[in-house]
């Protein structure tokens, strides 16, 4: 699953620059950078617009059936009970540039690119509902892992490349099913961070430190003669 993310770039403009897309400027005016987004929190995500591609702010939390939904198998969004309209109409990127996966011990791993770019997320969201102030909700796909991944967990999310845009935000759904399969491994690069991210109460840089060395089980230490 993919359960926190990052957005560590507080440049909007550039982050706009690269994605040939516009925002609101009220919405602009709510742009900060994030650590430890978690779900229920506003992330971005990028729509189709008129002219342009469009990013707004939307909740981290798909309704169904009363439930917010953080992510969707992507293998069964085209076709799923509850999934089929939206994947074939309401197609979304979710804006960050990296994302959290945690082992069986709960030590965090951080999943991001090199050169620090945008991670791209494919996902799905629903229209506001509730009045003027509401925001869009959505889901993030998921998939099975790249061999990096899959050191820590049995699932991530759906990356889709710069040059993929268009073809996830508007072709047809029959057109999409390839795009819904792991990372490249050279896309990504794995960095073990702090457990200060384990709780959703932190969202500062400090979530990114390294993590710290652990001791070795006692069986595995080197005995002393004195």
């Amino acid at each position: 699953m993919c359960g926190r993310a990052t957005l560590t770039n507080g440049d909007i403009d550039q982050i706009l620059r690269e994605l040939d897309a516009e925002i609101s400027p009220d919405d602009a005016a709510l742009f900060r950078p994030r650590y430890n987004m978690a779900p229920s929190d506003l992330l971005w995500i990028v729509e189709p617009g008129a002219d342009r591609r469009v990013i707004v702010p939307a909740v981290w939390g798909y309704l169904a059936s009363g439930r917010p939904l953080i992510n969707v198998r992507g293998e069964q969004a085209g076709s799923g009970r509850g999934f089929r309209e939206a994947f074939a109409s309401r197609r979304c990127l979710v804006v960050t540039d990296g994302f959290f996966e945690w082992d069986a011990q709960r030590a965090p791993t951080w999943f991001h690119r090199s050169d620090g770019g945008l991670v791209l997320l494919a996902g799905l969201y629903q229209s506001p509902a509730g009045g003027p102030a509401a925001r869009p909700r959505f889901t993030i796909l998921t998939t099975r892992p790249n061999r990096l991944v899959a050191r820590v967990h049995n699932r991530m999310p759906v990356v889709i490349s710069s040059d993929r845009i268009d073809d996830w935000l508007r072709a047809a759904p029959s057109n999409v099913i390839s795009l819904i399969e792991p990372a490249p491994e050279s896309a990504l690069v794995a960095t073990a961070v702090s457990r200060r991210v384990n709780s959703v109460k932190n969202d500062d840089p400090g979530c990114l430190a390294p993590a710290e060395p652990t001791n070795p089980p006692a069986s595995d230490r080197q005995g002393s003669l004195f």
